[in-house]
């Protein structure tokens, strides 16, 4: 990439976050150009270097400029682990061998201060938390709070109750105006659901 084209897309990319919660012109741009896919109302993500093509990100999702996803790994059982052998830019190999999966980060997962997810993990479920310095290297439940080297689960956000009844609300689905308005409506679930509270806002 010539420098020009760097300072180009810099000056694109500072110009599109200015609202990167809710512009469909970034989002549209991630993906047609780097292979990541973002949801509306998430942010924090629109790097390229920290989240690599084939990463679906979903809805609300929350991550710390310090937050990066690792696609994979070097290839351990090759002559060399160099990038000489998966990166065709360098002009040895005509395509990359390498082939990861994508990477599925559910709606309203918060990912804190440098936080790791490795190419081990492939899914990080709803509502899931990742605790700062975190490193991830497997699938993350829905829910569940990770933290450690390697990340292990602290506990889960909600009972079991409550998030199938979180599960059936399909609250992320709301546009902002929709969750101004249940915030409006219904602070006391929105600030401590429960599977009753989330029950009766339903037959409401």
């Amino acid at each position: 990439m010539s420098l020009l084209s760097k300072i180009v897309e810099r000056l694109k990319l500072r110009y599109l976050t200015r609202n990167e919660y809710e512009n469909l012109e970034l989002r549209k741009w991630f993906a047609d150009s780097f292979g990541v896919e973002v949801g509306l109302y998430s942010y924090g993500c629109f790097d390229r270097w920290r989240f690599p093509a084939r990463t679906r990100i979903g809805r609300y999702c929350s991550f710390a400029k310090s937050a990066r996803v690792l696609d994979a790994n070097h290839p351990m059982d090759a002559l060399t682990t160099h990038p000489y052998l998966y990166d065709p830019g360098h002009g040895v190999v005509g395509k990359n061998p390498l082939d990861p999966a994508w990477l599925n980060i559910e709606d309203d997962v918060w990912v804190s201060h440098n936080a790791t997810i490795t190419p081990g993990c492939k899914r990080v479920g709803r509502g899931a938390v990742i605790a700062a310095g975190a490193v991830v290297t497997k699938d993350v439940p829905p829910y569940a709070i990770m933290a450690g080297v390697p990340a292990t689960i602290v506990r889960y956000r909600f009972d079991p109750e409550t998030q199938a009844a979180l599960e059936a609300s399909r609250w992320w689905e709301l546009d902002k105006a929709a969750l101004a308005d249940l915030v409006r409506r219904e602070p006391d679930t929105v600030n401590k659901p429960t599977a009753e509270k989330l029950a009766a806002l339903k037959r409401a």
